[in-house]
């Protein structure tokens, strides 16, 4: 080619390789979490039960629970102190335009404010049995990496009219930090006043109706 010619950037849909994550204590906290809480015999008693399938209106409760809690964990983050968020959430938004794997990449402090409390609050609420809890977990974790993703998916257009979480929904609250504080859903959001729709951000360049949405 000819080497004036600048180079064509990556399609849309051209998978590029992922971050490793920086901080890792995240992953290594949570895996701590689930294997020491389930193998010490923490856990409601519901939970050691093999017998039976999945209860699917408990998998419901249990990711709407966990993603109002979450919700105000994330919301405190940002807002009780500066010196809070500094030391939790900070770190994780240095990625202003994230991608898939970057989901669990935070630090200690913000995985145990927004996973690990969220979880335990979840679990001690909902009773229900191991493979109803394997479920809500599969689910939780692939749903936090697609919210994350660089990519639209085709469902995109159809959660967002249902409340469900999309990656431009959290896409926003990377670029501007005071909106979308939601993850699985936006039904917080909604309640508390603090959703933004993507379609409403032009490129996500930080402006809300023309004027400069403002955040740390």
């Amino acid at each position: 080619p000819n080497p004036a010619t600048p180079p064509t950037p990556p399609s849309r849909n051209h998978l590029t390789p992922p971050r490793p994550p920086s901080q890792p204590e995240g992953f290594v906290m949570l895996g701590g979490y689930l294997s020491g809480y389930w193998m010490l015999g923490l856990m409601p008693t519901s939970y050691y039960k093999f017998t039976g399938g999945i209860d699917w209106v408990a998998v419901a409760i249990q990711l709407l629970l966990q993603d109002v809690v979450q919700y105000l964990m994330h919301f405190g983050e940002h807002k009780i102190s500066f010196a809070l968020y500094r030391l939790s959430h900070k770190p994780h938004h240095r990625f202003t335009n994230p991608k898939l794997f970057d989901a669990f990449n935070g630090s200690a402090a913000d995985t145990f404010l927004m996973i690990l409390i969220p979880l335990l609050v979840t679990s001690r609420v909902v009773h229900c049995n191991v493979w109803t809890y394997m479920a809500f977990g599969s689910l939780y974790a692939n749903w936090l990496c697609l919210i994350h993703s660089e990519y639209h998916h085709p469902w995109d257009a159809v959660f967002r009219q249902i409340g469900f979480g999309t990656a431009a929904d959290h896409h926003v609250h990377h670029k501007l930090f005071v909106k979308n504080y939601g993850h699985l859903f936006m039904y917080a959001d909604w309640a508390f006043k603090t959703y933004l729709n993507p379609q409403d951000v032009s490129a996500f360049t930080g402006s809300e109706g023309g004027k400069t949405v403002k955040g740390w």
